[in-house]
C-alpha cells in the first residue's frame, strides 16, 4: 500500500508543479482566459495566505502547519494496509507538498512564499491543483471515517468485535 501512496502523491506532486509553470509562463495575471464559457477560467495569482486569503501576514504559520500535517500523515501511513486511505493521504502529501514547495521555492522565499493560484470557478476563490488534491483527501477521508473503514482496511466493528453473541455465549 506504501507504494500506491507514494505514485499518487507523486503524480499529484508533479502534476501540480507542471501546471503552476505552465500557469506562471502562459498567464497575464490582469488577463484572465475563459476555458468554459464563465464556469472556469485561468486566472493567474499569487496566493500569500491559505484559501480566501485566510493567514496572509502569517505565511511561516501556514509552512509550519504544512510541513507537520506532511510528516504527520508519513508517521501514519506505517500502518497503512488499504487502498483507498493511500490514495487519500497519497492526495493529501501530494497537494501539501506541492503548496509547501512553492512556499521554500518563490518569492519572497524561506518558507514565506506565495503559492501559484490559476484556477477560477464562479463564486470560489482562485486555487491550484494542489488545493484539488488536499481537498479531495479530506473529502476521502471524511468519508472512509464515516463508514467506519480504518486505515488498516478493516471497518470498525471488525477491530473491537461486533458485539454479536457466539455460539458459546455471550457477547461480552
Amino acid at each position: 500500500m506504501l507504494a500506491l501512496l507514494v505514485v499518487v502523491a507523486v503524480c499529484c506532486y508533479t502534476l501540480d508543479q507542471v501546471t503552476k509553470a505552465l500557469a506562471s509562463a502562459k498567464l497575464d495575471p490582469m488577463r484572465p482566459k475563459h476555458v468554459i464559457g464563465s464556469l472556469l477560467q485561468l486566472h493567474l495569482t499569487n496566493n500569500p495566505g491559505a484559501a480566501f486569503s485566510i493567514a496572509t501576514n502569517a505565511t511561516w504559520v501556514l509552512t509550519i502547519i504544512a510541513s507537520v500535517v506532511i510528516l504527520a500523515t508519513i508517521f501514519i501511513a506505517r500502518r497503512l494496509r488499504s487502498k483507498p486511505w493511500a490514495c487519500a493521504l497519497g492526495l493529501l502529501i501530494g497537494g501539501a507538498l506541492g503548496n509547501l514547495t512553492d512556499r521554500f521555492v518563490r518569492p519572497p522565499g524561506g518558507g514565506r512564499g506565495h503559492v501559484v493560484d490559476f484556477l477560477e470557478l464562479p463564486h470560489w476563490p482562485i486555487f491550484n491543483v494542489a488545493d484539488c488534491c488536499v481537498v479531495t483527501a479530506a473529502c476521502l477521508i471524511a468519508l472512509l471515517a464515516f463508514l467506519g473503514i480504518g486505515i488498516d482496511g478493516r471497518r470498525a466493528a471488525d477491530r473491537t468485535g461486533s458485539g454479536t453473541p457466539t455460539a458459546g455465549g455471550d457477547s461480552e
